[in-house]
């Protein structure tokens, strides 16, 4: 049975957060009320809690997250969500803190470039940067990409990107509420934009826009849907039924299970989207099997190498 909370959330997120997504134009005034109070940092209560280290990647901050005596050497990357045009938010700290403390693992959190001040160049040019570092420092068995919504289409189009450079992959994936098919053409999105309390197609596509650079938006780098997922390691993904990206993600996991991937989808019965995020039943149930999964993936062995695309 839905939880109480998660009903008044989504009630709350139909007349706030889902006007922001009803035209191009309300996106825009929602990017430019965001600029003037987003703040990155991690919080202070985070701070207390956890080791956090800061340097610069490609002339953006990336964050370094782990307990004060953890010697592991085991490596998370989470690309967090926002529609490509929004930063990182508490909601993401806290969950990043959590798996930090639990799974007693180092994460890396970059703090990428946005649209519409920057596109899909300059993220990946940073994120790429990211990932050879960390594979030149630590074996790939040990790695692992996560990301919510924009943040969960980045991870994807990354470790796309890193077979075809012909880099080491990663060990698993965690996607919570990806976005996978950017081109919004599926029968079904039209009907899930109807129940979705938060996002809605307008706005979606205009972020799209801002982000892709002119690129096609049925390429693989903007809708990962359409490329080889035959590289894809391991993945657990998270997806809500009243989520304007669940139709996708029905087919993204049905054509990556034909293409050998070992995939597991969680579906979050009228869950919005990203709703592990929120601080409510449903999200502290998505978030046991998280660590659970990442547990197991941490502690098997590695998995043979994964073949790598052909370059184009």
């Amino acid at each position: 049975m839905q939880s109480l909370k998660s009903r008044l959330v989504a009630l709350v997120l139909k007349y706030t957060r889902k006007k922001s997504f009803r035209s191009a134009a309300a996106l825009h005034k929602r990017i430019a009320a965001a600029r003037k109070v987003e703040d990155y940092r991690p919080p202070q209560t985070i701070g207390r809690r956890l080791d956090i280290k800061q340097r610069q990647v490609e002339g953006f901050p990336v964050y370094e997250v782990a307990l004060p005596t953890l010697r592991s050497e085991r490596r998370l990357i989470y690309f967090h969500g926002g529609a490509y045009c929004f930063e990182i938010t508490p909601f993401h700290w806290n969950l990043i803190a959590e798996l930090a403390e639990r799974l007693a693992i180092s994460i890396t959190v970059p703090i990428y470039p946005l649209a519409p001040e920057h596109d899909i160049h300059a993220m990946f040019a940073m994120a790429t940067t990211l990932y050879r570092q960390m594979v030149a420092q630590t074996p790939a068995g040990d790695i692992l990409l996560a990301g919510d919504s924009a943040g969960g289409n980045m991870a994807v189009v990354l470790t796309m990107m890193a077979a075809r450079e012909g880099l080491p992959l990663p060990a698993a994936h965690l996607l919570i509420s990806p976005g996978l098919d950017m081109t919004m053409t599926n029968p079904q999105v039209e009907a899930a934009a109807r129940r979705d309390p938060w996002l809605d197609i307008p706005g979606g596509l205009e972020a799209v826009r801002l982000y892709s650079a002119g690129i096609d938006v049925a390429d693989w780098r903007v809708s990962p849907l359409y490329g080889d997922l035959s590289v894809l390691p391991p993945s657990l993904v998270f997806s809500g039924t009243s989520d304007l990206l669940y139709p996708d993600t029905l087919v993204f996991v049905e054509k990556a299970r034909r293409a050998g991937v070992e995939i597991e989808l969680v579906t979050g019965e009228k869950m919005f989207h990203v709703w592990p995020l929120i601080d409510m039943p449903e999200a502290r149930e998505a978030r046991e099997r998280m660590v659970a999964f990442l547990s197991e993936r941490l502690a098997a062995p590695p998995a043979p190498p994964v073949r790598t695309a052909p370059s184009s």
